[in-house]
């Protein structure tokens, strides 16, 4: 069955490279957001017997620990990436759940089951939308009356040092474009405003945002935090039009940073976020 998806550059950088690295590197990943896992699951209270779906899943954490929590009910995961809904699946079988399955799937306009699920979760994954107000209200279509929506993403660049301190490692005097409030990317859910209003629209009630600050853990130490920044996405991205030297001098700035943000217990960053929780108007 052909997989429909409205968004088309999203889905070709998570069922790409990003994907990729996300499929390979998932224990890092998920070490990465620990604390705001555990503030996003305490959130969402779900109950033995729910129907629950997680969008944007990646590899399945999320999805997994919900279907722990819902053994009497289901779970259904969606996210763009065929290779972390691979991952996730492995892992899932991994663990003998039988009440969890995952498709690869674009939120913003697959067919879910109208009113076929008690709590809509997200972490970290709804950032991403090319159409916010159109996926969000595929998704409280697929929320009945009075179920939920938990989710959680990043607040703005000012809020989240580890992006401003890779950032200004790289930039090298230059203005390098920051993703806007609401615009697919890291800030997709920063503004309350927008994201608020395309709930309501949704058919959300009791919309609350809280701020969420926690340690942002990005490697054991310095040389395995900067090993791994150095790959990503973001910084491939910021330093593909620099020559040789500007690119070294980009990288050892990079490896600076990690070092300084070495604790001793791993290297830690500030970070903001959004805790989002909502309540699908009954009828």
């Amino acid at each position: 069955m052909t997989t429909a998806v409205a968004n088309v550059e999203m889905a070709a950088a998570w069922d790409g490279d990003e994907g990729e690295d996300w499929a390979r590197d998932w224990r890092r990943y998920d070490r990465a957001v620990q604390e705001h896992h555990r503030v996003l699951l305490d959130a969402c209270r779900i109950g033995r017997a729910e129907r629950v779906l997680d969008v944007g899943c990646g590899t399945g954490e999320t999805a997994r620990d919900a279907a722990w929590a819902a053994a009497g009910g289901t779970v259904l995961g969606v996210d763009l990436s065929s290779l972390m809904i691979e991952r996730a699946r492995e892992l899932a079988g991994r663990d003998g759940l039988a009440n969890i399955r995952f498709e690869r799937a674009d939120a913003q306009v697959h067919p879910f089951e109208p009113d076929g699920h008690d709590l809509a979760l997200s972490r970290f994954g709804t950032m991403f939308f090319a159409d916010q107000a159109a996926a969000f209200a595929n998704i409280g279509r697929s929320v009945r009356p009075g179920g939920r929506l938990v989710m959680i993403g990043w607040r703005g660049a000012a809020d989240n040092e580890w992006l401003r301190c890779v950032f200004d490692a790289v930039a090298l005097g230059r203005e390098l474009p920051v993703p806007p409030p609401g615009a697919p990317g890291p800030f997709g859910l920063a503004d309350p405003g927008l994201t608020g209003a395309a709930l309501a629209a949704a058919g959300f009630d009791t919309v609350d945002f809280t701020p969420v600050d926690l340690p942002f853990w990005v490697g054991v130490d310095g040389e395995d935090a900067f090993g791994y920044f150095r790959e990503t996405g973001i910084v491939r991205g910021m330093t593909q039009d620099l020559d040789d030297w500007q690119h070294a001098r980009a990288l050892d700035a990079l490896h600076a940073s990690m070092v300084e943000h070495d604790t001793g217990d791993g290297v830690l960053f500030g970070s903001g976020a959004w805790l989002v929780t909502a309540r699908k108007a009954t009828r």
